[in-house]
């Protein structure tokens, strides 16, 4: 693939006028991903990806058609252009959809100052195994630990470019590099695993891969002996690890496709109280070395930083322009999209204002309780927001960990438990969702 992803996606968009479309805007991903897993020090699987990935949006009227493909050959690009009105012609009237207008369009373009690409060399394979066997030595180098049922290291870059026919064009470039180990204790029916990991965008950034291994080791290590919790109302502590999870169902809710579907537990909630006084949650879309980063959304509009809860209290949905029309207010400059699909409204990077004191003093002060460190499945009602997750971690008694605690189940409704949180001050600043660990207050489980 030679041709600038710029003038690909440009290429589309002449097309697709010349084939009848009134406007389109077009997506190319072009991008290289390579994983290394090991077992027992020897290469288990080895993946390499190449490819591009594009997508054409055409507009005839109100009526849209998407198409997509991974072939950028010129026939195929003509088909496109020609199904893709046939396709529209033939699509319902959308009364909200449509480009943005050249006024509301981004003046920058630029994303170098967000430094989301390293510009190092690629890793070649022995040293994506070498990073992966000194994160699985180091877990095995702890006695409990049977076995490792993965270690794994990474790259992956992708360059990305969105044209449309209002003049907008930018494009940018990102760079991840990860490593990962899952650690085993014990035997047969006692067997109790857990992990750890890292994921940078530069490599020079990455934890110490043997450190990795030692972590993922030692929580497999404490969670031996797990049983059921008691069943009653406790206090719940959601681990840093989780934490953003709780997060994420307030920024789910407050989602413009699910306001204007009506499908949302906090959709009479415009200005009011979500969260504790003194609590806010911040989006900001510029921070340097920040995987979710972005300078302008998919649709060709401006980021910019807002602040979506602020002293406790919801300022705005999130809202890309299609759900902005129809709710009658501005975009948040929120679209996303993949070449196959419309945009639609997401965050970017998101912090929570993070408490005074440590996670050890919050367990202090929880008496008896449960400490989540892990969760599985999910019951929850968008419209409700009854929660019902299960849940495994660790059970404290006078504010200490007494044991290790799975097969439990948490519930509560969330708009009652977001009103209720208690942060810690362990959240992880490089992290996409800076979000610390969360006490909440007298939540029901089901354990024994």
């Amino acid at each position: 693939m030679t041709q600038p992803l710029s003038d690909l996606t440009q290429q589309m968009i002449t097309l697709a006028r010349a084939a009848g479309a009134d406007s389109a805007d077009a997506v190319a991903i072009e991008g290289t991903s390579v994983a290394i897993d090991v077992r027992a020090g020897v290469l288990e699987k080895a993946d390499r990806a190449e490819g591009i990935d594009i997508g054409l949006r055409v507009f005839v009227g109100k009526q849209q058609a998407i198409v997509s493909s991974s072939d950028t050959k010129p026939d195929t690009l003509h088909m496109m252009a020609e199904r893709a009105v046939a396709m529209a012609n033939d699509a319902p009237e959308d009364p909200y959809a449509g480009l943005a207008d050249p006024d509301q369009l981004t003046l920058q373009t630029d994303c170098t100052a967000l430094d989301l690409f390293d510009p190092g060399p690629e890793p070649n394979p022995a040293a994506l195994q070498d990073a992966a066997v000194t994160a699985e030595v180091a877990a095995l180098d702890t006695s409990v630990i049977s076995q490792v049922q993965s270690a794994s290291a990474g790259y992956s870059r992708r360059n990305i470019h969105v044209s449309a026919s209002n003049g907008f064009s930018g494009g940018y470039s990102r760079s991840s590099h990860s490593v990962s180990c899952v650690a085993i204790a014990g035997k047969g029916a006692e067997m109790e695993r857990d992990y750890d990991y890292d994921s940078r965008i530069y490599h020079a950034d990455l934890r110490d891969t043997a450190e990795i291994g030692r972590v993922a080791a030692q929580r497999a290590a404490e969670r031996q002996g797990a049983r059921k919790p008691k069943t009653g109302q406790f206090p719940v502590l959601f681990d840093e690890r989780i934490a953003s999870g709780l997060i994420g169902h307030l920024v789910s809710a407050i989602n413009g496709a699910a306001i204007t579907r009506g499908a949302s537990w906090l959709r009479d909630a415009m200005g009011q109280q979500v969260l504790p006084a003194g609590l806010s949650l911040i989006e900001d879309p510029h921070r340097p070395r920040a995987f979710a980063s972005r300078i302008f959304d998919t649709e060709g509009l401006p980021t910019q930083k807002r602040a979506i809860v602020e002293d406790g209290m919801l300022t705005g949905w999130t809202l890309d322009l299609r759900s902005a029309r129809q709710l009658g207010l501005q975009s948040t400059a929120s679209a996303g999209r993949s070449p196959s699909s419309p945009p639609s409204p997401g965050v970017s990077n998101l912090a929570l204002t993070q408490g005074d004191v440590s996670r050890a003093d919050l367990i202090a002060d929880m008496g008896t309780g449960l400490l989540v460190t892990s969760m599985i499945g999910a019951t929850i009602n968008p419209n409700t927001g009854d929660y019902s997750r299960g849940a495994s971690g660790f059970w404290v008694e006078n504010g200490a960990l007494a044991y290790p605690v799975n097969e439990c189940t948490v519930a509560g409704n969330l708009r009652d438990m977001l009103m209720r949180i208690i942060p810690a001050n362990d959240a992880r600043a490089h992290l996409s969702h800076v979000v610390p660990s969360l006490l909440v207050e007298g939540l029901t489980l089901a354990g024994e």
